[in-house]
């Protein structure tokens, strides 16, 4: 844990009794906005002041189901593309790519969405999203009624992934930023997590119509679910106010707040509202940062350095090569480069190849949705993980976990193909337990931290940015799965790489994973900025009850009274 974090309210309290009246005011200011960025953690139990939040985070996040319903569309349109009895043939390379190419297109999203979610806002960048994922999936569905040759066919199904793959990128990227910047400490890790539970509510909502319904009719009832959470943000979510104040639209500003905090009660020692204590602490941090954007007193052109033009300073970019900005991408891409390998998107990719490599007989269908389901019932779990247990334990337990199932199951693989054992349902179960324990930590915290680590005046451009990388590692990963299968020696080898990628990834959350859990995001900037707690020589002052009374000179004189009246007596 960031040592700051260790009596940070203790020492606020002691410095209270020696401030003016004006300190002791922003005391308690600080006490109920607990982070410029982020909502009061005022009555953090009561889950009810908390709904509002709640519901604008999981409104905006319910744009997730469509990239799970996108990403898993392959593993229903591919199988029965590949029947025999299908009217459209498409050749193995053909339905690869369109398998793959949604990985490549979020990317690309991922970098508009940043663009856009500065330039028109969080939630006008969603609703824009709709419509690339409308027309993709419109022209998925009617491919086949457009009388073109086969190959024609081929690039229209293919541009269709493309649009579906920019139109959830540009959607998902402004709902994770709008959530950190709207929900309280101590939910915001919880209500982020939501956006990946609601992903895998969209695979298994795929993966259980795939298998009673053509892949034409699963398109088409992919546009209602991209178009319903379009119209609940429109009508009931508010624009974040860390966006609508940095834009200078304080109106609009404090209209969001008094929506978010309108369950809050009336703070006690403050005339002020919850929601006006926020908007002010918001202006206060435009002013902040815009003072540290403007050049030195004592610039002289000697000291000049392109670093240090104001063109440069001024620019998003400028805050990547502070360590605020450097450090967390470096965390981030390591720990997405272990997450990548150690298995988790490749075994959901190739689920039926993973399963006919090790000689299963399970049918395909049922074992994906089994995995969809177990998905998300462990992002529901997840969400508990997230609000109640420290980020870097749970990495460490899910790398653990993993590890063990991956090499139980890679060892029976090869009994399996020895012919010394027949078990063929232990990958099966090691691979549904391999999912939950991936669904612990590995699989969620990086997403999670892509957010959490950046700060606010990067946060949208270096969550895209990450996002990007994340994503092109995924597909990476997924395609070199063959070779390396290959190289390392079959399919219980990659299983016992699975495991040994998974061991690392304990020893990266123990020695260079930051801990974010219950932190203000001031407080984790602190930490990249290398800032250490402040030392103190000011002893604590004895509780009221356990001091001694001060003694004066009339009180030794009566106590000299007594005793010399008692020895008379």
């Amino acid at each position: 844990m960031d040592p700051l974090s260790i009596g940070s309210s203790a020492l606020s309290l002691n410095q209270r009794f020696e401030e003016t009246e004006e300190q002791k005011s922003e005391d308690a200011f600080r006490e109920v906005i607990t982070s410029c960025r982020s909502l009061s953690t005022y009555e953090p139990n009561n889950l009810n002041s908390a709904l509002p939040q709640i519901f604008a985070a999981t409104t905006a996040a319910s744009f997730h189901i469509v990239i799970g319903i996108s990403l898993a569309f392959s593993a229903v349109f591919v199988p029965q593309v590949e029947d025999e009895d299908s009217d459209l043939r498409l050749t193995v390379t053909q339905t690869s790519w369109i398998s793959s190419i949604i990985v490549l297109s979020v990317p690309v999203g991922c970098l508009i969405a940043a663009i856009l979610m500065e330039w028109l806002g969080r939630l006008k960048t969603i609703k824009l999203a709709a419509i690339p994922c409308v027309m993709g999936w419109l022209l998925i569905a009617n491919a086949t009624s457009m009388d073109l040759d086969v190959l024609s066919t081929f690039w229209v199904i293919l541009f269709g992934r493309i649009l579906t793959g920019l139109g959830s990128a540009i959607g998902t990227s402004p709902a994770i930023v709008y959530i950190t910047e709207v929900a309280r400490p101590d939910l915001r890790g919880s209500l982020i997590s939501a956006a990946p539970t609601l992903a895998s509510l969209g695979m298994v909502i795929s993966y259980a119509k795939g298998a009673f319904m053509g892949w034409r009719m699963l398109a088409w009832l992919s546009i209602i679910y991209t178009i319903v959470p379009v119209i609940f943000i429109h009508i009931f979510v508010p624009e974040s106010p860390v966006w609508l104040v940095s834009k200078g639209s304080i109106e609009e500003a404090a209209r969001s707040l008094k929506f978010l905090y309108k369950n809050y009660p009336q703070p006690e020692h403050t005339a002020q509202s919850l929601s006006d204590m926020h908007l002010t602490s918001l202006q206060r941090e435009k002013e902040k940062n815009f003072r540290g954007k403007n050049m030195p007193k004592n610039f002289s052109v000697t000291s000049f350095t392109p670093m240090q033009s104001e063109g440069f300073r001024s620019s998003k970019w400028a805050g990547f090569f502070r360590p605020t900005g450097y450090k967390p991408m470096i965390i981030l891409f390591f720990l997405f480069l272990i997450q990548q390998f150690s298995g988790i998107y490749i075994t959901l990719f190739y689920a039926v190849t993973f399963f006919n490599d090790i000689g299963s007989k399970v049918n395909a269908y049922h074992v994906s949705i089994c995995i969809g389901i177990t998905r998300f019932v462990m992002s529901l779990c997840n969400a508990w993980f997230l609000k109640k247990f420290k980020r870097r334990p749970l990495v460490m337990v899910s790398g653990i976990g993993m590890a063990i199932v991956m090499f139980i199951s890679g060892t029976f693989t090869k009994w399996i193909k020895d012919g010394t054992s027949q078990q063929a349902w232990v990958p099966v179960v090691c691979m549904l337990l391999y999912v939950c324990f991936s669904m612990v930590g590995l699989l969620t915290i990086p997403w999670t931290m892509t957010a959490e680590l950046f700060p606010n005046e990067i946060r949208g451009v270096a969550h895209s940015i990450s996002y990007s990388m994340a994503n092109i590692l995924m597909f990476v990963a997924i395609n070199v799965y063959r070779d390396l299968t290959k190289f390392l020696g079959g399919s219980h080898a990659i299983q016992y790489f699975f495991a040994g990628v998974s061991i690392i990834a304990v020893f990266f959350a123990l020695l260079f994973l930051p801990e974010t859990f219950g932190k203000k995001l001031s407080e984790i900037e602190d930490h990249f900025r290398g800032k250490s707690k402040p030392k103190t020589t000011t002893k604590p002052k004895k509780p009221i009850h356990n001091r001694k009374p001060k003694q004066t000179l009339q009180t030794v004189n009566e106590s000299e009274k007594m005793m010399n009246g008692a020895e008379n007596v």
